[in-house]
């Protein structure tokens, strides 16, 4: 499976409910989430289904991810998932996601959740941390000595800077 993580584009300090949740990106958070997008798809990295976390500025990016990347037109979709809103359990649907051997599969969330889903899964942090809209790439492949009681092995691939969009080592 190759698996995409993704942070939320650049949102809005404060949003007009007061509440977190409902925090939307800013035009410029827009703006990358669709430049990041399409270096994906330059790089034939685009992903077939997108998990999201459920509060606003993650399900926007989703969004324009899936849009940019015609997610729809390729058999696939956007999902809200709780397991991806900060303090879910990202790793059990990483599992549950293998098991079901979907192929190509993006999920968007929020720091300090994904940095540590990606610590979790490859041993490695990004440089810098996961800036907004940044993208990590992983293969996860079966093995027979699980890690951590999970039947799978996590070969990184590749870290899109969404700043430069400079494709890089994890």
């Amino acid at each position: 499976m190759k698996l995409y993580i993704m942070r939320h584009g650049p949102a809005e300090d404060l949003a007009a409910s007061g509440l977190d949740a409902d925090r939307s990106l800013t035009a410029d958070g827009r703006a990358r989430v669709r430049s990041v997008a399409k270096a994906l798809v330059q790089r034939d990295e685009a992903p077939v289904s997108i998990l999201s976390s459920p509060l606003a500025r993650a399900l926007q990016t989703a969004e324009i991810v899936a849009a940019v990347t015609d997610v729809e037109g390729r058999g696939g979709r956007v999902e809200v998932r709780r397991e991806i809103a900060p303090g879910g359990s990202m790793l059990e649907l990483v599992d549950e996601l293998r098991r079901a051997k979907r192929r190509r599969v993006m999920l968007v969330g929020h720091e300090p959740d994904l940095s540590s889903l990606v610590v979790r899964l490859s041993g490695r942090v990004p440089p810098q941390g996961m800036l907004k809209a940044m993208v990590v790439g992983l293969g996860i492949q079966e093995s027979v000595a699980p890690a951590e009681g999970y039947a799978w092995t996590v070969k990184p691939r590749f870290l899109l800077d969404p700043k430069t969009l400079a494709w890089g080592e994890l």
